[in-house]
This record gives structure tokens, sequence and C-alpha cells, in this order.
């Protein structure tokens, strides 16, 4: 497996060194627990979990017994069971290392594959909440959830996808486990969450992207799956609150030859132009290290970005910039 993190380049005899991207964490989603909300439960419900929460013998005894009612004959059983753990997952580190203990993620990752999209949402987000805990992420993927997390990122509700894309993320951060992700066929499908999702679905996607894309043939079947079509068209966007996070992803992209051909395509060189006249210190920063990697091995490429006017904005990003930018 090949993989990817500090570039350095030479160019015209210049070595540029560690132009990657590094303080990179504030421009994605945190991908941190389900965002979608806390749900209505009667109130006998709200006093079990009350209790679940704030004695650790009744949290045992609770977990237990919700993992068995995850096994049961009647859907609404599973529903509550699952929704419940999804909730004590959510905000408390131990709950997910005795949830876990307790035997719970592999009849969660079943309910993945539910025809019912509650069970599925509730599933999803279980396991996305378990998977924030580093000693699950693991287990997670070892107990087969990566390819009904696929179908749910495929089949399920805005929520589950979006979730989804979060608990894929969390798995990739297991280096070991980014070429299994992407050849499951999740990559194509993370790309229609990137140009078809909600302003949620854009964050966790492009997240999900950049982690999985410091693979080689991960950016190869990103590109393939036509990522530098909404990749270029959220940079021009600069509503869109989705500039930074678009660059990100394209940084690790143009590393292979498809994505720099794909990119040229699409039109990508007069809106990094753009950035560098009038986008923010790092958005300056990284469409210049775009650019510097599209020149560095075509004269073509060199000559569409002078006539684009790139040479203006770069002269005075080189005199006012940061270091790296200047660099």
């Amino acid at each position: 497996m090949e993989t990817e993190n500090a570039v350095n380049y030479k160019f015209m005899g210049r070595s540029f060194n560690d132009l990657s991207i590094n303080d990179d964490s504030s421009a994605f989603s945190d991908c941190n627990s389900d965002r979608s909300g806390e749900f209505s439960t009667a109130s006998s419900q709200s006093r079990r979990l009350f209790l679940a929460c704030t004695n650790s013998d009744n949290s045992d005894e609770f977990i237990r017994q919700l993992v068995s009612d995850l096994g049961s004959c009647s859907i609404d059983e599973q529903k509550n069971a699952a929704l419940e753990l999804r909730l004590l997952a959510k905000n408390k580190p131990e709950n997910r290392i005795k949830i876990a203990k307790a035997g719970a993620i592999k009849p969660l990752i079943s309910l993945i594959t539910s025809t019912d999209l509650y069970l599925q949402e509730n599933g999803v987000t279980a396991i996305l909440n378990l998977s924030l805990c580093d000693e699950n992420k693991e287990l997670i993927a070892s107990s087969g959830a990566i390819k009904p997390l696929v179908r749910a990122l495929r089949t399920g509700t805005s929520t589950s996808k979006e979730n989804a894309a979060c608990a894929l993320l969390r798995l990739s951060q297991v280096e070991e486990n980014k070429v299994a992700i992407g050849r499951s066929g999740a990559i194509p499908l993370l790309v229609n969450l990137l140009e078809n999702g909600g302003i949620r679905g854009k964050k966790d996607a492009s997240t999900a992207l950049y982690s999985l894309c410091t693979v080689k043939e991960n950016k190869i079947k990103a590109v393939e799956a036509g990522i530098m079509k909404p990749l270029v068209e959220l940079m021009a966007d600069f509503g869109s609150n989705m500039v930074d996070k678009s660059a990100f992803v394209l940084s690790v992209l143009v590393s292979v030859p498809e994505a720099k051909t794909a990119l040229v395509d699409e039109g990508g060189i007069p809106v990094l132009v753009e950035i560098i006249e009038v986008g923010s210190q790092r958005q300056k920063e990284i469409a210049a290290a775009i650019l510097l990697q599209i020149c560095e091995d075509s004269v073509v490429h060199r000559t569409k970005v002078a006539r684009e006017g790139a040479i203006p904005p770069l002269v005075a990003l080189s005199q006012s910039g940061t270091n790296r930018a200047k660099q």
C-alpha cells in the first residue's frame, strides 16, 4: 500500500520541501458523534437512560440488557435498544468501551443491513459513536462493518449517509483499512455525497475522502468517480464554506497525473488563480502549492497558468505572504 504524507517537490532545479498542508484539522468536519439531534423518548425510557448514565452498576446491567435486545424478534425492541446504545455512546467515552466489551458491535453491524431505514440509521450512528474510541476501531473493521456502512452510504437516509461517511473516516484512521474501504465501493458514493449532499454531507464526505486519498489507488478511484467537477465547483463558490475543504482534498489528489489532467479539463486553473487573488492566506497557500504541482512536469500547464493571469498575484504572494506561501 502506497501512502503519501509530506511531499517534497523539485522544480526548475529548486527543491520545495514539505509543501503538504499539515494544519488542516480546522478545515474539515470533526465527524464527532452524531449531530442529528436528540430524540424524544417515553418518560420511562428517559428515567432508565438517566439511571444508566449516573450509576455504574446500573449502566453495566443496562448495557447488557440493551445488547441482548438487539437480537430480539421484535423490531420495536431492536429500535429502542439501538437508539439507547447510540445515545449512551454519544458523549461518554467510558460507555463506548463498555458497549463494545458487552458484545454490541456485531449485532449493531447486522442492523445496518436492515431494510427498516430507522433501524439502519440507529445502527450506523451507534457504530459511528463507538468508532470514536480508538480501542474500538480495529474491532469494528474486523467484525465486518465496512461493507454494511458502504451499503448505508448508498441506500440510507441522509443522516445514515452522513454518519456512515463519518464512521468510514474513523475506520480509515487505521492505515490498514484505507485500501479495504476504497475497494469496497465507498469512494464513488462519497464523491456523490460531496456533489449532491447537504452542507453537512459535503463536509463529511470531503473529510473522509481527504483521509482515504492518502493512498494512491484511492486517488485514482476518486478521479475516475468524477471528483474533480464538484471540487472545482465548491472551490469556486466562496459562499459555500467549502473552499478550504475542497482545496485540501485536491492537494492530496494532484500528486497523480490523472488528477492533474482532470483538474485542468474541469477548468480548475482559473479557479485556483482567483483563490490566490482574493482568498484567505491559508487558501492562497494551498492554491499556490497546487499550481506548483500542476506546473511541475508540463509546459502546457505552465502556459495555461500564465495565461490565466497567475503571475501578478503570485508575485504579490511571494512578497507579502507567509513564509510557506513565499516559498
